[in-house]
């Protein structure tokens, strides 16, 4: 008599993990992120300055400056942490050779990203370049695809080019700069900022992982050095950071923009290690509405409510939602075809 064979598959994959945080903990740390999300492009957006001739905005402090700034008090910060809980010796131990390689390559590509972001935040509202942002799903589908041969399922695929069509709608809609033109130049940039945020993604899902055993302060001041000193020689190429002073032009809000940068990059490090990919994309999408929502409420912003151009920040989030859990089904379904054929 034919022996039967074992399913290895028992049903506890479709479980929820019991170890995981709880309903409470998820809500918080998802509003957070998203309040992170929106409060970013959003504070910069309200730094910039306007211009009388023309009517354009534009920044009046040097773009880079705020990010050598971010860069420079991560450092200290860094250090001090570790100084302050392992003492000199978990001071020394930043700077590992092999670590700080691997960290210093990441650094650079990171720091290529925020000149990217800067550069296309000159031109694009804060609503345009969040959802500009959600772009990285189909980039990263095409990376993947292309490294690792992964492939997407037709409704993966079919909800990603949604994404990018209703991005499309929405710059048409919003006309740029309030010229009627698009901001070719921006929605460029953005692209580019989000290819190498993709890639570094790939990088930093690696290695961070493979150094999880050290405090987060520790990577971070690694991951820094080499982000200060790239950002600091662009800053000494550029002709306009330290030529024209580094504080010309700053003020309050552009203080508040150097603190966004540096909250933006703790807590991203931090609440990576606790939320899970799906409620981390989900809620970059949710902070393009709520970032819509600010620029017509707030008195610093002089947009007004748009019907039309609300509903396509809801088609892009629903599409953004949809494409995340279509991934989740997928893989819920792969698992139930291997449990019903090992049955069998």
């Amino acid at each position: 008599m034919m022996k039967k064979m074992r399913s290895p598959y028992s049903g506890s994959e479709f479980k929820a993990d019991p170890g995981a945080p709880s309903a409470v903990a998820k809500v918080s740390l998802f509003a957070f992120f998203v309040f992170t999300r929106a409060v970013h492009p959003a504070i910069i957006d309200a730094s910039k300055s306007i211009n009388p001739d023309n009517g354009k905005k534009y920044f009046a402090y040097g773009q880079m400056t705020v990010i050598l700034g971010s860069s420079f008090s991560t450092l200290v910060i860094g250090q001090l942490m570790a100084l302050y809980h392992g003492g000199i010796e978990e001071w020394k131990s930043i700077w590992q050779p092999k670590a700080m390689v691997v960290f210093s390559i990441i650094g650079v590509i990171y720091a290529v990203g925020d000149y990217l972001e800067m550069a296309s935040m000159g031109s694009l509202s804060g609503a345009a370049y969040q959802l500009l942002l959600q772009s990285k799903f189909l980039i990263t589908a095409l990376m993947v695809w292309g490294i690792r041969g992964t492939k997407q399922s037709a409704l993966q695929w079919n909800i990603l080019f949604l994404v990018m069509l209703s991005m499309c709608v929405y710059m048409v809609g919003d006309g740029g700069k309030g010229g009627g033109e698009i901001p070719i130049m921006g929605v460029v940039n953005t692209l580019m900022k989000v290819g190498v945020s993709c890639y570094c993604a790939v990088l930093s899902d690696k290695y961070f992982k493979e150094y999880k055993d050290e405090p987060v302060y520790i990577q971070l001041v690694r991951n820094r050095c080499a982000w200060f000193l790239s950002i600091l020689i662009l800053t000494l190429c550029d002709g306009e950071t330290w030529q024209n002073g580094f504080f010309v032009g700053w003020d309050g809000v552009t203080a508040g923009v150097l603190a966004s940068f540096t909250i933006k990059g703790w807590s991203t490090m931090y609440l990576l290690a606790i939320l899970d990919s799906v409620l981390k994309n989900i809620g970059e999408a949710v902070a393009v509405l709520v970032i819509y929502l600010a620029q017509v409420a707030l008195p610093n912003f002089d947009d007004t409510f748009e019907f039309p151009k609300f509903m396509s920040v809801m088609v892009v989030i629903l599409s953004v939602t949809a494409y995340v859990a279509a991934g989740s089904a997928e893989k819920k379904a792969e698992k139930w075809d291997l449990l019903c054929g090992a049955r069998h």
